[in-house]
């Protein structure tokens, strides 16, 4: 599979203009889809760039941080509201949460103390935690957003106290294995795109150390290339099992904070969400010197798009745009894959009960069985289309809409029949008369 020749031309256009505005040594840009990759823009020859390249991923690390941080909850080892001090204790920050330190709004400032940890060899956990003076609270939490790579070094030293393991490993046996993501590692691994920091007068290029970050590592530490960034592309869109339930990673997913007084940022819990018009984005991006990086899917299509650049920045523009812009492109001229319709078996049970025309206050429904369950459509008003489970008989849960999570009661008459249905106190009837 691949995209239409004109949208591929567009999307190649858009990263060479990048590229060649940005004055970046080399561009690569990949739009993938449930992990397969549908294009891919190599620009620039310092290196040139394939989709097995390795580039510096920067803070998209931060996802597979979060990742871990809610795996561990959902096995019991911690809950998101704990206070910072019951897994770190005698941390002079220990009264903010997990979850707050996950979503930017813990108040904590941005950077451990010391030196710029991008560019300087890291310490281990004990030295990140000694060095961390109370002062480093600079306001009360939810006050406001604000971005904190320390926040991400105290979760990463959760995980390795919780566990006894240090952060790569679990990395590698959590996230990296299970995914198949081979070419992503805690160093480069050749072959790696050098990074630059160009000249802003006469271009030349000065190449930036590879330093290991120490107990900042969950912040920004990772190399990776365009195959496997697609593969946490499509987990983004829709998780394996084994290693996150989607419940979860809707959780993940869900606003926290908005960012931006236009609402076109925001943060969840671990990645970012970018609002261009009436789509949103999941993601995040990247920056560690001599790299940029940008990560972003669009999950009710499960297309994402990755772009990496060996420069510290591109003049003129951001990885950011350059990336939401090709995204875009593809959702707007890609036609949607319509799936064949299926035949499927006459439902039983409770749910050919529940199927048919019900009505309410005017309106009229219809139930139809799905295999794990029903579906309820609003055929006069257009809606978001209800999706209920059975919990036990005569009682199913909703799961999707503005019933989610509500209660549908199948009420019988005195012959045994499913007469009415009660949906949060809404009581809907088989008579188009019918109001309650």
């Amino acid at each position: 599979m691949s995209l239409l020749p004109e949208t591929g031309r567009r999307v190649t256009e858009i990263a060479v203009q990048a590229q060649s505005t940005g004055r970046a040594p080399s561009l690569a840009l990949g739009i993938v889809r449930d992990s397969a990759l549908l294009h891919f823009a190599a620009v620039g020859g310092q290196p040139q760039p394939d989709p097995a390249m390795q580039y510096r991923v920067g803070s998209i690390t931060k996802t597979l941080t979060a990742t871990m941080i809610m795996q561990l909850r959902d096995e019991g080892f911690f809950a998101l509201d704990d206070l910072l001090y019951r897994h770190l204790p005698g941390t002079s920050v220990g009264g903010i949460t997990l979850r707050q330190l996950l979503g930017h709004v813990s108040g904590l400032q941005r950077e451990p103390e010391g030196t710029w940890w991008e560019r300087s060899v890291g310490g281990d956990v004990d030295q990140l935690l000694a060095e961390l003076p109370y002062e480093k609270v600079a306001g009360p939490p939810f006050r406001r957003y604000h971005y904190s790579n320390l926040a991400y070094g105290l979760l990463g030293a959760v995980l390795h106290r919780v566990t006894g393991e240090d952060w790569p490993t679990l990395l590698t046996k959590r996230v990296l294995d299970p995914l198949g993501m081979k070419r992503t590692s805690y160093g480069p691994v050749e072959p790696f795109a050098r990074g630059y920091v160009v000249h802003p007068l006469h271009g030349s290029l000065h190449e930036e150390p590879r330093l290991d970050a120490g107990a900042m590592a969950p912040a920004g530490q990772l190399w990776s290339t365009v195959t496997d960034m697609a593969a946490w592309a499509a987990f983004l869109a829709d998780p394996a099992p084994e290693v996150l339930a989607r419940d979860t990673l809707d959780e993940m997913c869900a606003p926290v904070v908005i960012a931006d007084e236009t609402w076109t940022a925001g943060h969840g819990l671990g990645p970012q969400l970018y609002r261009v018009g009436e789509r949103v984005f999941v993601g995040h991006g990247g920056s560690m010197p001599g790299y940029v990086a940008q990560l972003a899917v669009h999950r009710p299509s499960r297309i994402g798009v990755i772009a990496f650049a060996n420069s510290y920045g591109l003049r003129g523009t951001h990885i950011q745009r350059v990336a939401l812009d090709a995204l875009n492109v593809v959702l707007d001229a890609e036609p949607v894959a319509t799936q064949p319709w299926q035949p499927t078996a006459a439902p039983e049970g409770e749910a050919a009960e529940l199927c048919g025309r019900w009505w309410w206050m005017g309106r009229e429904y219809e139930i139809r069985a799905e295999t794990d369950g029903v579906v309820m459509t609003c055929l006069t008003v257009p809606t978001v289309p209800w999706r209920f489970v059975r919990e036990a008989p005569d009682r199913w849960r909703g799961t999707s809409g503005m019933n989610d999570g509500e209660i549908l009661t199948a009420l019988r008459d005195a012959d045994g029949e499913v007469a009415k249905l009660d949906i949060a106190t809404f009581i809907f009837g088989r008579d188009p008369s019918h109001l309650a």
